[in-house]
């Protein structure tokens, strides 16, 4: 079992404050991806937990055993980086062999470890290869099998698919999943790619400034964020944003901006109803909640197109409201009509896919 436990954890350098008293729990087995843009601290909450750098507060557990103040030899960890830190003078044999010596293992119990994580990473014929003779791909798969042949309790990803194109991304990132699944590691995985996130984690854990904005499945943050920042990291296209104010009609509460008034059904109107008439809000609906018709229905709101982006099957669309745009994407076989750069063109919101944010906390009404 390898349950790893964060306890108001906190780091600085100089006089910036990278990491600022979080707490995270990663369960057995899970693969835990901590996400967020440079510098939100990510990395550094990575680097304590392999002790690299030292806490200026804070506890770090292990099997509920502190290992806080254990050198990096001593943790029975093992981590990944981004440039592989591969020696040019060993073969791949050689690296899977190298963190093996110190235990002083039986020969044949050696060779039979480096067989099975061969046949594990399907390198048997690249074995005898040095760093120089392999691919990006490769050379990953031989930092992964020096990581992993000693049998780690927990193991560090640090942005290890930086440095590969995007169809090798997306195969490698296959295979990292099948390997973590089989094996039954405990995981943290950095990244600042939301895509690879969402395709990898058991659990997401959204940084920002060295706070934790959320944590949650890859579904919970993509469907339910909890505020603003969340809701715009994840997704792509990203949230839309607009800020209306409430208003309370006769019949039912609207939304009002510069360029629309929209009467809010029940669903969404509960979340507003302890709210004074006149709160400054903001609407966030992702692109894929907008309908874009050729004719104007009841509650559609009308706009220009203004850019057309193909993708696939799809179809994104940049839609102009006065001085506003706002993403909508579309399956182009349902949309059905052609839609032309300066055509004007009515959107509706699918109310029960729209989240409201209060625009001075912005957090997230539930």
């Amino acid at each position: 079992m390898a349950r790893l436990e964060l306890e108001q954890l906190d780091c600085w350098y100089g006089k910036t404050h990278a990491v600022d008293h979080i707490d995270l729990v990663v369960e057995d087995g899970e693969l835990c991806v901590l996400l967020g843009p440079s510098g939100c601290g990510k990395t550094s909450t990575l680097r304590m937990i392999a002790g690299f750098v030292r806490p200026a507060a804070g506890e770090i557990h292990l099997d509920g055993q502190s290992i806080s103040h254990l050198y990096p030899g001593d943790r029975n960890i093992a981590m990944v980086f981004q440039s592989y830190a591969l020696y040019p003078h060993k073969t791949a044999r050689e690296h899977f062999v190298f963190p093996l010596i110190p235990a002083k293992m039986p020969r044949s119990e050696l060779e039979q470890r480096v067989k099975e994580m061969a046949d594990f990473l399907d390198m048997h014929d690249l074995m005898d290869r040095y760093p120089s003779e392999l691919s990006s791909g490769q050379q990953q798969r031989v930092a992964i099998g020096r990581a992993l042949i000693r049998r780690p309790q927990l193991f560090l990803l640090d942005e290890p698919l930086n440095n590969l194109d995007e169809r090798l991304r997306a195969e490698t990132r296959a295979n990292l999943r099948r390997l973590q699944q089989d094996l039954q590691i405990t995981t943290v995985y950095v990244t600042h790619d939301q895509v690879e996130a969402q395709a990898l984690g058991d659990k997401i854990v959204v940084m920002d400034i060295g706070h934790i904005r959320q944590v949650g499945s890859p579904q919970e943050v993509y469907r339910h964020p909890a505020d603003l920042f969340v809701a715009g990291f994840i997704g792509t296209p990203p949230m839309n944003f607009i800020e209306c104010r409430l208003e309370r009609g006769e019949a039912q509460a609207v939304l009002r901006n510069t360029h629309f008034s929209l009467p809010i059904r029940e669903g969404l109107a509960a979340r507003t109803e302890s709210l004074p008439e006149g709160k400054e809000l903001v609407l966030g609906v992702r692109p894929e909640h907008i309908r874009v018709t050729s004719q104007s229905e009841e509650d559609a709101i009308p706009a220009e197109v203004y850019v057309l982006e193909p993708h696939s099957n799809e179809l994104v669309l940049d839609l102009k409201m006065g001085d506003m745009i706002i993403k909508a994407r579309d399956d182009k076989k349902e949309l059905g009509f052609k839609p032309e750069v300066g055509q004007r063109v009515w959107i509706k919101f699918l109310q029960n896919a729209v989240h409201l944010f209060d625009k001075e906390t912005e957090k997230r009404l539930t």
